[in-house]
């Protein structure tokens, strides 16, 4: 299969690496050259557009930041028209249900075919192509490609055949994420509210009843206060937990936790700290608990 792969970013970089590692022709498109250049020097076709990507492409993948972005490239920069009819195209995005019905309608008005395959894991996940990919769409579709996810990932799970079931499951995943990370900023401000080092308590939870990736990964960032460089910047996260409110008022499911995430996050935002790791959401806490200055 000749694949195209569009958006070279902190995930879609070593994503396109290991399809190369894995001996699958790779035309790359990114909005920065450098990451374009760096694929290039590794046996990648740069090019110039996401049209020029998409020219002789059996699967167009794309890996952009949301719905915006992924409808100015795919449908506004020529990638889908530019396609074959019956060529695949694999979302691996984090995007909205609405946009991923979207997506679908406009694939198959082209004669092509629609994937919904986002993923779970951080860079180094990446890097090690032991993702978790969450696949929907036409079975026939997902066998097709099924070997280029076993390139990105150590599983596949399948949630049916419409797209749109794959994003909700990657948006309730994260919604979850977003969870673990307010309930470790707001355990950890009440240990030091009263003179017990947050780090302490965190080194203690993670390790005894909260022993998994999401709570040791942010559990760390949390407790050492760093947050840069960013595995996932915190505005993405914002915008994850504004589709999953938005999913679950169009199935009418009440999700109340969401809101009171939303408005940490956009506290958060509101303190210019969107380009931070997600787990830089721990800051609110401190900040209303009079543990924290914006200052330091």
């Amino acid at each position: 299969m000749n694949i195209g792969f569009l958006g070279l970013g902190t995930m879609g970089a070593p994503m396109a690496r290991n399809l190369l590692k894995a001996g699958f022709p790779l035309r790359v498109w990114n909005r920065s050259p450098g990451p374009v250049d760096a694929l290039a020097a590794e046996g990648a076709v740069p090019t110039s557009s996401p049209a020029h990507a998409a020219l002789g492409s059996d699967v167009l993948i794309a890996m952009l930041a949301d719905d915006d972005t992924s409808r100015t490239v795919l449908v506004d920069g020529g990638a889908l028209s530019a396609l074959t009819p019956g060529a695949i195209v694999v979302n691996m995005a984090t995007v909205s249900l609405a946009f991923a019905r979207e997506m679908r309608t406009q694939c198959e008005g082209l004669g092509l075919r629609y994937v919904a395959a986002p993923v779970l894991g951080r860079v180094n996940v990446a890097e090690a192509g032991k993702l978790n990919i969450l696949a929907a769409g036409a079975a026939d579709v997902i066998d097709t490609v099924q070997p280029l996810f076993d390139a990105l990932g150590q599983r596949t799970w399948r949630f049916g055949d419409a797209p749109e079931q794959a994003n909700v499951v990657k948006l309730a995943g994260n919604f979850m994420i977003a969870s673990a990370i307010e309930a470790m900023s707001e355990a950890a401000a009440l240990a030091e509210g009263h003179g017990v080092a947050g780090s302490d308590f965190l080194e203690m939870i993670t390790a005894t009843m909260f022993n998994t990736p999401a709570y040791t990964g942010y559990g760390a960032a949390i407790s050492k206060q760093v947050f840069e460089p960013a595995g996932f910047k915190l505005a993405l996260g914002a915008k994850d937990v504004r589709l999953a409110l938005l999913a679950g008022e169009a199935a009418n499911v009440p999700m109340p936790f969401a809101s009171v995430l939303r408005d940490n996050h956009l506290d958060s935002l509101a303190h210019d700290e969107g380009q931070l790791d997600w787990a830089a959401l721990s800051r609110v806490a401190l900040r209303r608990a009079g543990l924290r200055r914006d200052d330091n």
